[in-house]
């Protein structure tokens, strides 16, 4: 059982790789589930839309999470409470449209479970990620509940995301950060069988910063006449990881890094 989880698609360099790659990549690394984190689709580099969600799962994505700007484009507020493959982050303030896990079959009838977090450090506000995430672990446990459990953790420090992997670790398939844009060298399994990687990086050009033109990124730094951010549009990279995922157990038996295309080493 193979996962590919890939990081934050940016702008429409990313919605361009996800559309022509994605699903000759599924067959080339013989994928069985699909996960993304796509709350920086949209053409302005925030947000997403029903159109492009339409687009990815025409793609062979199977599920696709959200972080902070998750909101960003409005019509997606009413589309998320119909579309049960779309995630938000589960600890945002109740009420909220959307939910933030779900349990899906794959092609094979597996359950994979999906738990979609956001960090509460230097994040917008949000409700406890540890609370919610203990109160999570009490109700639902590993193959029991599902055969797998894949957790997106949105957010904007190292620290945070160790300290979600650890207390993950053992209970869950893969905990995966995203929100960064810049794929970590640590991809490995934890101690108890997690598989885990501080973040995914994201699908987006890397001739940027973090997705966005740098040169205009560079302009608001040095506090020179700038725009708003706008995203890169040259060609995007795919970042993420593919879990080797054990039947038996749940747990991780591998994890890689996946990187395909654009700027960064081809795989």
């Amino acid at each position: 059982m193979k996962i590919l989880f890939l990081g934050d698609v940016v702008g429409l360099s990313g919605c361009r790789k996800i559309t022509n790659d994605l699903t000759g990549q599924i067959k080339k690394n013989n994928i069985d589930f699909v996960i993304i984190n796509a709350e920086n689709a949209y053409e302005s580099g925030v947000g997403l839309t029903k159109e492009i969600c339409k687009d990815f799962f025409e793609k062979g994505v199977d599920v696709i999470t959200t972080g902070n700007h998750v909101w960003d484009q409005k019509d997606i507020m009413n589309f998320i409470d119909k579309e049960n493959r779309l995630l938000r982050p589960k600890n945002l303030f109740e009420p909220a449209p959307g939910k933030g896990f779900e349990i899906y079959k794959t092609k094979k009838n597996h359950r994979v479970g999906v738990l979609n977090l956001m960090g509460n450090v230097f994040m917008k506000k949000c409700d406890d990620v540890f609370k919610i995430s203990k109160e999570f672990l009490e109700k639902y446990d590993l193959k029991k509940d599902y055969d797998f459990l894949i957790v997106d953790f949105h957010g904007e420090i190292t620290s945070e995301k160790n300290a979600i992997g650890h207390y993950f670790d053992g209970r869950a398939t893969l905990v995966i950060g995203t929100h960064t844009h810049i794929p970590t060298n640590d991809a490995r399994v934890l101690k108890n069988g997690t598989a885990y990687q501080t973040d995914a990086g994201m699908c987006g050009d890397y001739d940027s910063v973090i997705g966005m033109n740098k040169d205009n990124s560079l302009n608001r730094f040095m506090k020179k006449e700038s725009v708003k951010h706008f995203p890169a549009v040259g060609e995007a990279s795919l970042s993420g990881v593919i879990v080797n995922c054990n039947l038996k157990t749940g747990l991780a038996d591998s994890i890689e890094s996946y990187i395909f295309g654009g700027l960064l080493k081809n795989t």
